[in-house]
């Protein structure tokens, strides 16, 4: 059985101008995603993770043609959706819908509550009665933890958590078989995000929704996965299933990552090892020859210049010359 999505190579470039609009004396472009593969099977969560501009949100958006991308984005093992039109695109969209990470930007705010959530049917459902969609609405509104009668007021007579839940009902109402949410909860109080967290968890049972849910907490990637992609600088870094990368990551990006998530025990937390990450993450206008991270990397060596390492092994796929355990103070808990 062919997975529910199956990406090869996809590669994001935006080309560069100067200030002012002059050109480069040569073309030059911005690689904010490098040959990235994946599958996704159907009810399942893949965990994009990584720092800030390492690509995780135009990855997102480049898989459903927000923004030009090439490779291989196969849907259902049947249509490439890198090679549809605008308008053969458009009846897969119901089928992949997608949580933004700022719920009040993402929502119109001259659109009432049951406007924003019925949108999608009036595009995609346009044959279906107004009593229907009306009903519909009021199901879904239920079903995502909102009071029938908020079903008229305006985005800014909500919380952030209440209009992150109207953009789930929002993408959740046209029936889709992939849901992507862009950092979802990276905007919200840690007791929402919990919630927010927990609600996606049971639409997916209920649903049996497959989701690619980017985050840069790894606290939160790991109480939703079932499998876990590392990005850095556009590249995969480290690919597994959720209880191998965070029991036994390889990565020393990946190490460095853990390293940072607190522990809720102030001994163990005081005596865990650190992993050394200096510095910032480079210009991707610029990036280093060879391994992207290695300017970082407590292990680079001169090998690391020359070679790009690809993220192999399998299953437990690791881009790196010289993988290797992490070191864990011995009273350290498993993360």
């Amino acid at each position: 059985m062919s997975p529910l999505l199956s990406v090869r190579n996809l590669d994001v470039k935006f080309p560069l101008t100067r200030a002012g609009d002059m050109p480069w004396t040569k073309p030059r472009l911005l690689h904010a995603v490098n040959g990235v593969d994946f599958e996704l099977e159907a009810g399942k969560t893949l965990g994009v993770v990584g720092e800030s501009g390492s690509g995780k949100s135009t990855l997102a958006r480049g898989l459903i043609q927000m923004v030009p991308a090439t490779g291989q984005v196969m849907w259902r093992g049947e249509t490439d959706l890198l090679s549809l039109s605008p308008r053969q695109m458009k009846p897969y969209r119901s089928e992949i819908q997608m949580v933004f990470q700022d719920p009040l930007a993402s929502l119109n705010p001259r659109m009432t509550l049951g406007q924003i959530i019925a949108e999608p049917l009036a595009t995609h459902r346009p044959g279906i009665s107004a009593k229907d969609r009306r009903s519909r609405v009021a199901q879904m509104m239920e079903r995502v933890g909102l009071l029938p009668q908020m079903i008229n007021r305006y985005p800014h007579e909500f919380s952030g958590g209440q209009c992150q839940r109207i953009g789930i009902a929002r993408a959740l109402i046209a029936e889709p078989k992939l849901l992507i949410c862009d950092e979802p909860v990276s905007a919200l109080d840690v007791s929402i995000q919990a919630q927010v967290i927990e609600l996606l968890k049971e639409l997916q049972r209920d649903l049996g929704l497959a989701m690619i849910f980017i985050a840069h907490d790894l606290s939160v990637v790991k109480n939703i996965s079932d499998e876990v992609m590392v990005l850095y600088l556009g590249r995969i870094m480290e690919k597994a299933p959720k209880a191998q990368l965070y029991d036994d990551p390889q990565h020393p990006y990946t190490q460095a990552l853990l390293s940072a998530v607190p522990i809720p025990d102030p001994v163990a937390e005081r005596a865990k090892r650190i992993v050394p990450m200096t510095g910032d993450m480079p210009s991707p206008m610029d990036p280093p020859s060879g391994c992207v991270f290695r300017g970082r990397c407590p292990r680079a060596q001169e090998d690391c210049a020359r070679i790009v390492p690809q993220p192999e092994g399998g299953a437990h796929g690791v881009a790196c010359l010289h993988p290797g355990p992490i070191t864990l103070a011995a009273d350290q808990p498993a993360l």
